[in-house]
Order: C-alpha cells, then sequence, then structure tokens
C-alpha cells in the first residue's frame, strides 16, 4: 500500500491564476501511513468542490481523504512566482507553511510565500 500511497502527487494546481486550495491528508485505509497533498483549481466555487472531487478518485486506490484546511494560492507562471493565503469557510485555514513546503517540492525554481492575509 506504501506504493500506492507513493503515487498520489503531492501537489496538483492550476498553472495560473488565483484560485482556491485545499490541504488534504491521505491515509493507507486501516492503516498508519498517510501524507499531505495540495490541490487548487479556478474551477471551484467553494473549497468542498475540490475535495468532491479528490475524496471519491482516491478511494478506489484504498485511500481515506481528510480536509485539513484551505485557503487561495496566487500563481503567476511567468514569473515564477507562488502566494498562499486566505482561509476556507467549510475547511477554517489551511497550515500554509506545511503547504508551502509541498509547493516547494514541485515548483523548486519559484519564488513562494504565505500570509495569513485574507486577500
Amino acid at each position: 500500500m506504501e506504493e500506492c500511497l507513493a503515487k498520489v502527487p503531492d501537489v496538483e494546481i492550476d498553472p495560473d491564476g488565483t484560485f482556491k486550495y485545499i490541504l488534504v491528508r491521505v491515509r493507507v485505509k486501516d492503516g498508519e501511513m498517510h501524507k499531505d497533498v495540495v490541490r487548487g483549481t479556478k474551477n471551484a466555487e467553494y473549497h468542498n468542490h475540490i475535495f468532491e472531487k479528490v475524496s471519491p478518485a482516491l478511494e478506489p486506490l484504498g485511500m481515506e481523504c481528510k480536509c485539513l484546511g484551505g485557503g487561495k494560492i496566487e500563481h503567476n507562471s511567468k514569473e515564477k512566482k507562488i502566494r498562499v493565503f486566505g482561509e476556507s469557510t467549510a475547511f477554517g485555514k489551511a497550515d500554509h507553511s506545511v503547504s508551502v513546503e509541498k509547493l516547494k517540492s514541485v515548483f523548486s525554481d519559484y519564488e513562494i510565500t504565505w500570509s495569513d492575509d485574507t486577500k
């Protein structure tokens, strides 16, 4: 089951724009192994819309998902900058410092910052 967890991408976000994101804990069903992943898209009107897509996609792989919180991501691929901020009304504020570390693992040549600002 560890190999299934390893196949789950750490980050899946839109290539540009400002959009909602969630931090999700993905866990092997009935196990201790888990990892946190970042998911974000401008196609989601609300944070729960992202979770409603993530969770059912991972369940057939033997995974359980729990949303740890949310916020917004401002992604500027031209300038190679990402800003993480805000919070989710439904899930509360994600630990943006954890989200930023995940983002840095994928966007290593970017300037990535976070704040507790809501705008």
